[in-house]
């Protein structure tokens, strides 16, 4: 005698498959739902990265060489922020007689809000070589600036018109008849510049204690220098 093992009907194969389904997407679902409430918001555990540089290589084809950036990058209450600033000069293999001239400039500026704000990651590097090049003029300036807010902030209209003129005034040293020192000496002072617009800025920014940021911080620019 022939023992058969009782079938599952096709219904009732169906009804767990789909309760299985069901359960997985109740757990995705509140798994979601946790991981939205503990951000607070949208981007609060978000993270970001700049990364901006200038550089330059001058030679006996290219005798005259010069780059320039000057980038702003407004972030959000964000958790993580990472800025990485750099300005490369080279002048290679020109004579004394004819020497070449390489100028690289970088400007970076970071504004960033919240509890973490002040932790930003910043790496500002500048260099300069002259490789079997006597009598070559080279120059580097890295400038990188961080603004830190407690609460989210984004720059007025008169600041980034600010900011506008002293990039065309960074641009225009492109083709200055400066000597290397002058231009050294101008790209500090325009530095400076941007370092008195970011101040009024932070000034007029929100820095009261709120609910959600407690023991909030007076707003702060800070400003790195490498040059070569």
């Amino acid at each position: 005698m022939t023992h058969r093992k009782p079938r599952s009907s096709t219904a009732a194969k169906t009804a767990v498959r789909l309760g299985m389904i069901a359960t997985a997407g109740m757990a995705l679902a509140a798994t979601t739902t946790v991981a939205s409430a503990s951000s607070g918001g949208s981007h609060l555990f978000s993270s970001s990265t700049a990364v901006d540089m200038a550089n330059t290589h001058a030679d006996r084809i290219h005798v005259n060489q010069f780059d320039e950036s000057f980038k702003i990058h407004q972030f959000g209450p964000l958790v993580a922020v990472t800025a990485n600033n750099r300005a490369m000069a080279e002048s290679a293999g020109c004579s004394v007689s004819d020497p070449c001239r390489s100028v690289a400039l970088s400007y970076q500026i970071v504004t960033a809000s919240g509890r973490n704000a002040r932790l930003v990651n910043t790496t500002n590097i500048s260099r300069s070589s002259n490789d079997h090049c006597s009598g070559c003029e080279t120059f580097s300036g890295a400038y990188q600036f961080v603004l830190a807010t407690p609460q989210e902030l984004t720059l007025s209209r008169s600041a980034r018109s600010q900011l506008a003129r002293v990039h065309r005034e960074v641009a225009a040293l492109r083709t200055s008849s400066l000597p290397i020192a002058g231009v050294k000496k101008r790209a500090d002072e325009l530095a400076n510049e941007v370092k008195t617009i970011l101040d009024q800025e932070a000034a007029s920014a929100p820095h009261r204690d709120s609910a959600d940021l407690p023991g909030s911080f007076r707003p702060t620019v800070t400003m790195l220098r490498h040059v070569r």
